[in-house]
C-alpha cells in the first residue's frame, strides 16, 4: 500500500511539474487537475486526510477555473468560497477523519490550509511577482506537511516549486526592483 501511494504521489508530481509546459491554459489546468486528483489519492493512502481533502478541493477549484466563463471564476466571491471550504476541510480533518486533536496536529494540519489560501489569494493578486511571493508561502507550508506525511512525490514537487520560484524571483522580480531604485 505504501509503495502504491508513493508511485501515485510521484505521478502527481510529474503532472504538476509538466503542467507548466502546456501551450494552452486548458492543457495546464487539465494537468494540474490530474496532479491534484492524484495527490488527493496519495495523501489519503498515506493517512494524511487533511492534505487529501484539500487536494480534492483544489481539483474542484481547477474545474471551476477550467470552466471560467460558465462559473464566472473571476468573481471575487470564489476566493472567499474556497477559503471557507479550506477552513471546513481543516475542521473535517479532526471531526470526520479522526485526526488526534493535539497541538502538533493542529499546527501541522493548518500548514496546507495556509498553502491553499496563499495560492488562492495569489490567483486574485494579478501579478506574476505576487504569485511567486505567495507561492513561497504555499510551497514551504506544503513541503513541511509533505515531509510529515512522508509523501515523496509531494516533497519533490514542492522542492522543485521552490527552486523554480527562486529562479523566477531572481530573473524577474529582482531586476524590476533594481530598475526602480
Amino acid at each position: 500500500m505504501e509503495s502504491a501511494a508513493q508511485i501515485i504521489g510521484i505521478a502527481a508530481m510529474a503532472f504538476n511539474v509538466l503542467s507548466f509546459q502546456g501551450k494552452t491554459v486548458k492543457r495546464v489546468m487539465l494537468c494540474q487537475l490530474t496532479g491534484e486528483t492524484l495527490f488527493a489519492v496519495n495523501y489519503m493512502m498515506l493517512g494524511a486526510f487533511g492534505g487529501g481533502l484539500l487536494n480534492v478541493v483544489a481539483a474542484f477549484r481547477s474545474l471551476v477555473f477550467l470552466n471560467r466563463q460558465v462559473c464566472k471564476a473571476d468573481h471575487p466571491a470564489w476566493m472567499w468560497i474556497f477559503c471557507g471550504i479550506y477552513l471546513l476541510s481543516y475542521a473535517a480533518t479532526f471531526l470526520v477523519f479522526g485526526t488526534a486533536p493535539t497541538p502538533v496536529n493542529f499546527l501541522l494540519e493548518l500548514l496546507p490550509v495556509i498553502g491553499m489560501v496563499a495560492v488562492t489569494v495569489s490567483l486574485r493578486a494579478g501579478s506574476a511577482a505576487a504569485i511567486r511571493r505567495y507561492g513561497v508561502i504555499s510551497a514551504v507550508s506544503w513541503l513541511i506537511y509533505s515531509i510529515a506525511a512522508f509523501s515523496i512525490g509531494a516533497m519533490l514537487c514542492e522542492s522543485l516549486s521552490l527552486i523554480s520560484i527562486a529562479i523566477g524571483m531572481a530573473r524577474h522580480d529582482r531586476k524590476r526592483e533594481e530598475s526602480e531604485i
